[in-house]
């Protein structure tokens, strides 16, 4: 037993005064007695007796009641078990991501978490609160109460170590207990290694009782036809025995067709057939699973020409012009002395067809062309120096050629997975009329090959970066060296490789993806460009490039929708956002790998147990009570004792 107040001992030296008294009230009287009154000699023997007996309980309950009384002042108290961690910092990490949308026994994971703090956290604890986006720094419930009950679903991922990290760069002289709210969708090992064995977390896993979830995956152009868009849309189902679920689709806030969908297997795909012009709308499905990913906003601009040239002998060229026909490019051949270097930045593709010499001006100019989005396809020349090549390469990526060999070979292999191919084939070919080479450059690349000759080596190749890719052939194809040209291949290989998605493809942005965007727009210098929706606004990244306008947009928006890109008023282009579907899966929990640390139910047992362990028993109240019974002892013997 430890005492607050150990000087107020000293006085207990104060039990002197009743022992004193008592000592005076027992001194001793002469004993006189009368021959005639022998009966009331022997009654006063007996009520001295008594009295003696009275004041020695008077003398034991005042000495116990101003010990008592004594006591209770000096404070006594036993110490707790983890009194050295009563000063600890407290930290509570709440997942606000988009799998805590998911319902249990009391309604969704969040919302419930939320309100679970706000009823059982002391309004007297302080405490820093972090989310998957937001940190609120040594704060009380009161404080944070309006932006927990505001608090929205984040499109970020929750990642415990980020959050650990940020809670260790807290720099303190203090221990800090940890309290994570997670219902540990995609928690894995490596997220656990930045938590301190010492700091002993922790862990509330609220479940979900419905683990069945269908997600909206992605939207592309499937086909394209002469009036009509054939639109593909994935879809994957998480759980088991799914229900068939309604599909619709939106344009301009129209619906324009609906269908159902029946989860025969895991993945599913549905086509839609829209009219060839734009589109600014979503696909939504019902589910009974998240909502978050039930909509997936995307945009399809009108219908644009790509601008392509090609750079070498004309005569060598003719093939292209039967490709890139007028309806849908703009094609132009320049030779290598005639090239008006100022108009390369206008195109969408260019194809530099068998030159002898890449002049070290050209490499320049197509190194920038390439970084604002453009696509470059390389075609080889039997003259053409190596080294010249690969220096010009190497201001893509790792591809290098070796010295032509004079060797017939087939084409004999298909990457159907290769993004070049993607939309172009129905099914999988396997036989058709293989073409052929005469010569070839070897090719060292660490990419993979679009098609690939009998002995696996590369035909084409490509560098495929965020905003466009640099193709490249290992070998002459004009009809001395190849029969490329006659190959039913060439006409898809060709078509694919000059699109410029932003023109011909489908806009649907997955937030947090610094993929850049660019927009065609002659802006001056003090002129930006601002993203538009309905409920959000904002200005993102931006630089002005001659014609164009490259823009990042990070972690912006925060709602995921269909927006426009306005110069002031004047509407540019339409995008759409879309949440990364990394919350889907909620059968991906592995409750596991917490059982080494410390678990609850809730947040109340935490906070119970924690001043359970740390707070001191204080005993000085049992002092006064028993100072009260003393005291009413006391008054008892005085009036019931004779």
């Amino acid at each position: 037993m430890h005492f607050k107040h150990p000087e107020i001992l000293y006085f207990l030296f104060l039990l002197i005064v009743p022992i004193l008294v008592h000592l005076f009230q027992l001194r001793r009287f002469k004993k006189s007695y009368f021959t005639n009154v022998r009966l009331l000699a022997k009654l006063s023997i007996q009520t001295r007796k008594s009295s003696k007996i009275k004041k020695w309980l008077l003398l034991a309950s005042r000495l116990l009641l101003l010990t008592c009384l004594i006591l209770a002042f000096a404070q006594p108290y036993f110490t707790a078990k983890d009194s050295k961690n009563a000063n600890n910092e407290m930290y509570i990490i709440l997942d606000n991501s988009f799998s805590m949308q998911a319902k249990g026994k009391k309604g969704e994971l969040l919302k419930r978490a939320v309100q679970e703090l706000l009823e059982n956290t002391p309004e007297n604890a302080q405490f820093s609160l972090l989310t998957n986006t937001e940190n609120y720094w040594n704060t009380d419930i009161k404080s944070v109460r309006n932006s927990l009950q505001s608090l929205n679903y984040s499109a970020t991922p929750f990642e415990l170590d980020n959050i650990i990290a940020k809670v260790k760069a807290r720099k303190s002289a203090f221990k800090k207990d940890i309290i994570i709210i997670t219902d540990a969708v995609g928690l894995n090992e490596k997220q656990l290694k930045n938590i301190n064995s010492e700091d002993a977390p922790y862990f509330i896993i609220p479940k979900a009782e419905q683990k069945n979830n269908v997600a909206i995956d992605s939207v592309y152009i499937n086909q394209t036809l002469d009036n009509f868009y054939d639109i593909g849309i994935n879809l994957s189902g998480y759980g088991e025995d799914f229900k068939p679920i309604s599909m619709s689709l939106f344009n301009n806030g129209k619906l324009i067709a609906k269908t159902i969908v029946n989860f025969d297997t895991k993945k599913k795909k549905v086509n839609f057939t829209i009219p060839k012009q734009a589109f600014h709308g979503y696909v939504a499905i019902e589910d009974n699973g998240l909502e978050y990913d039930n909509k997936l906003y995307f945009s399809i601009s009108d219908p644009k020409k790509t601008n392509v040239i090609s750079i070498g002998d004309p005569a060598k060229s003719n093939f292209l012009s039967r490709i890139y026909t007028s309806e849908e490019f703009n094609y132009h051949n320049f030779d290598i002395r005639s090239l008006d270097y100022n108009s390369l930045d206008k195109q969408d593709a260019i194809v530099l067809n068998e030159l002898e010499e890449i002049p070290q001006a050209l490499q320049t100019t197509l190194k920038s062309f390439v970084s604002k989005g453009g696509n470059v396809i390389v075609i080889p020349s039997e003259k053409i120096a190596v080294a010249n090549m690969n220096s010009f390469l190497s201001n893509f990526g790792k591809v290098q050629m070796g010295s032509l060999e004079n060797k017939e070979k087939l084409i004999t292999k298909i990457n159907f997975d290769h993004p070049i191919f993607s939309g172009v084939f129905e099914n999988k070919i396997k036989n058709f009329q293989y073409p052929k080479t005469k010569s070839s450059f070897p090719i060292t690349s660490s990419y993979s090959a679009a098609l690939s000759y009998e002995d696996q080596t590369a035909f084409l190749t490509s560098i495929q970066n965020q905003v466009s890719a640099v193709s490249i052939f290992s070998a002459p194809i004009n009809s001395i060296n190849s029969n490329f040209q006659q190959s039913p291949l060439i006409v898809p290989i060709f078509y694919k490789m000059a699109q410029n998605n932003q023109k011909s493809g489908i806009i649907a942005i997955t937030i947090g993806n610094n993929q850049p965007y660019f927009v065609e727009a002659l802006l001056s210098k003090d002129a930006i460009l601002e993203v538009r929706g309905t409920d959000e606004q904002f200005i993102p990244i931006q630089q002005i490039l001659n014609n164009k306008v490259k823009i990042v947009f990070n972690d912006y928006p925060e709602q995921a929708g269909n927006y426009t890109i306005y110069n002031k008023k004047e509407a540019l282009e339409n995008v759409s956002f879309n949440y990364k579907r990394s919350e889907s899966d909620l059968g991906q929990v592995n409750a596991n790998l917490v059982s080494d640390y410390k678990t609850a139910d809730t947040i109340s047992t935490i906070f119970n147990t924690l001043q359970t362990e740390r707070t001191d028993n204080q005993i000085w109240k049992w002092f006064v009570i028993f100072a009260l019974l003393f005291l009413a002892l006391e008054m008892a013997i005085i009036r019931f004792v004779k």
